[in-house]
């Protein structure tokens, strides 16, 4: 009797220890969703690049967390809301993923936020910046890594912000350029500078003669010691170029936009000691994992990291930081509990998961332009380094 309860007993431990044991042999199973087709596919082959260096860096090269091999799958939103929706339930369900990073375009990460709630799992937005995202359309399963409209608004203001000063807007017509628009026309406030003008163009705008001359106009009507143009856009098009081939100078008006990957900062030439904020630029950034981001890249690419190779490094060590905290564990609400109020190292600095809303606070970086003919791109110059607790980034949520 009693060797029959002891062979009981055993046979119920293993039993219970069976699905423990069934997880620690299965993959971790992460999704990367980017628009690798599309007009922003410059965006998200850097974010995977950086991606792919952040999980080398985060694993110490061995590609697993708590003994559990990690598994990533890439797939191509092309830069469209709906197949993005489709992808990302398709990487849920389908493919079993654990939990998923994405998308390149505020659209498409806005496409793919319900998804996550219907499916009770993590998605970590990377590099899309719209301020809805943690904002109106955020739900508890979102986090993200990146910036969002706000924390650039905010940063640009601090910089170009002065007593004396007018500006006037050119935005992209979508989620990116609107809120990005509004939180710097609040984060304005304060400063001494007014917003007097705004104007948004389509996404796909190359002529922007129109759009020029309506702001040339507005800025004309206003007597300031300081006029400026800020200019918000991502992908093509090149609005500095063309606003500065209309010589707004002759009108007393100068030109400002943030920070932008090192193939835009080509541009950036035309505009020596032109002021602003960026997210990111290596040269700026100086601690321990940039560095070693910095000679991995020059290894590896034969050129520095840019802009979202940061960000998608960003992604991958904020996956694994809380991967390491839930000892490999990938139930979404012991992950929840993880990522929330997580602090962990990026390139550019310490960034912190804020509770609330599960944005990532960080620092920013204020520059003056550069021009050095040994670099093919300006070098946006570091002027100050904006902390996080110099920006009061807005909790818009209904959390």
């Amino acid at each position: 009797m009693k060797f029959h309860m002891s062979l009981t007993v055993a046979a119920l431990a293993l039993g219970l220890a069976a699905p423990a044991f069934a997880q620690a042999d299965k993959p971790i199973k992460i999704a990367v969703i980017q628009d690798s087709t599309g007009p922003l596919q410059a965006y998200a082959e850097q974010m995977i690049n950086g991606f792919k260096l952040g999980l080398d860096y985060a694993t110490k090269g061995t590609n697993e967390v708590a003994g559990r091999k990690i598994q990533i799958i890439y797939k191509d939103s092309q830069t469209k809301p709906d197949v993005g929706r489709n992808l990302l339930a398709e990487a849920y369900n389908d493919d079993g993923a654990d939990l998923a990073i994405g998308g390149t375009s505020s659209a498409v990460a806005l496409a793919m936020l319900p998804v996550a709630k219907e499916n009770k799992k993590i998605l970590i937005v990377e590099p899309a910046v719209a301020d809805s995202i943690t904002g109106d359309k955020w739900n508890r399963y979102i986090f993200r890594t990146g910036r969002n409209s706000s924390q650039d608004a905010i940063s640009n203001a601090i910089a170009i912000g002065k007593p004396g000063t007018v500006i006037a807007t050119l935005g992209q017509d979508y989620a990116f350029g609107r809120d990005g628009v509004a939180a710097f026309k609040k984060a304005l406030e304060g400063t001494g500078a007014k917003l007097v003008y705004e104007e948004y163009a389509p996404p796909a705008t190359t002529d922007f003669t129109a759009p020029a001359q309506r702001i040339f106009d507005a800025l004309d009507k206003v007597k300031a010691e300081r006029k400026i143009i800020w200019v918000i856009w991502a992908g093509a098009g090149n609005p500095l170029g063309k606003l500065k081939s209309l010589d707004p100078a002759r009108k007393g008006i100068s030109i400002s936009t943030g920070g932008n990957i090192l193939p835009a900062l080509v541009f950036y030439k035309d505009f020596p000691g032109m002021e602003g904020s960026t997210y990111y630029y290596y040269g700026d950034s100086h601690n321990a994992v940039n560095d070693w981001l910095v000679e991995q890249h020059e290894k590896l690419y034969k050129s520095p990291p840019d802009f979202f190779t940061c960000g998608g490094f960003a992604a991958a060590m904020a996956a694994v930081t809380a991967l390491n905290a839930t000892k490999g564990k990938t139930d979404t609400e012991t992950l929840i509990s993880a990522m929330e109020g997580m602090k962990f190292p990026t390139p550019k600095g310490e960034m912190m998961l804020r509770k609330e809303d599960h944005q990532a606070l960080q620092e920013m970086f204020a520059f003056k332009i550069k021009v050095d003919p040994s670099v093919k791109w300006a070098i946006p110059e570091l002027t100050r380094v904006i902390k996080i607790s110099d920006m009061n980034v807005p909790i818009q949520n209904k959390r």
